[in-house]
């Protein structure tokens, strides 16, 4: 049983060190999240959630497999090797061809004008909502910009900053 939890901890901690490192994988988990939220304003089919479901996992997924083909790649060749920038883009365009299968499933799925402009009233009557889903996309865009690592790095010069003004108001 020991050996299983292990193993989930060091999946784990391969997913969340791609997430450290890739603002592409950042992107795809935003754009799970969004798909996974904007889908419940539809009445799709519980084998339509599923399939939106896999299609998210296997763009993470790949993506994942990507940084790590890129990440050995740099490890094994200290120099251009045509064989490894051959691996690094094929490994890029498997994530792109299931990437573009998803956006054309979203497209079919989503491309509702009935359903967007209930989606639009329904924001448009709740203010509070509408703000935080102004919110969330704004802290979106800093999470893909700049990663866990970097919002924590930002926070603490921010705290640094505010701790040196108050110390220099209080004396």
């Amino acid at each position: 049983m020991k050996k299983q939890i292990l193993s989930f901890k060091f999946a784990f901690r391969g997913i969340w060190k791609a997430i450290k490192s890739e603002s592409h994988m950042r992107f795809h988990i935003v754009s799970g999240f969004y798909v996974m939220v904007f889908s419940l304003f539809y009445n799709f089919s519980p084998t339509q959630t599923a399939l939106l479901i896999v299609l998210v996992a296997t763009v993470i997924a790949l993506e994942t497999l990507n940084t790590c083909i890129e990440e050995l790649s740099n490890l094994c060749a200290d120099r251009y090797e045509i064989l490894v920038r051959f691996a690094k883009d094929a490994a890029a365009g498997a994530v792109l061809v299931v990437s573009l299968a998803a956006v054309a499933v979203g497209i079919i799925f989503f491309f509702d004008l009935t359903v967007i402009h209930r989606i639009l009233c329904f924001f448009a009557d709740n203010a509070f909502l509408l703000a935080l889903l102004v919110l969330s996309a704004v802290v979106s865009a800093f999470f893909i910009a700049v990663g866990p690592v970097g919002i924590n790095e930002k926070w603490l010069i921010y705290r640094r900053k505010f701790k040196n003004k108050s110390v220099k108001n209080n004396k």
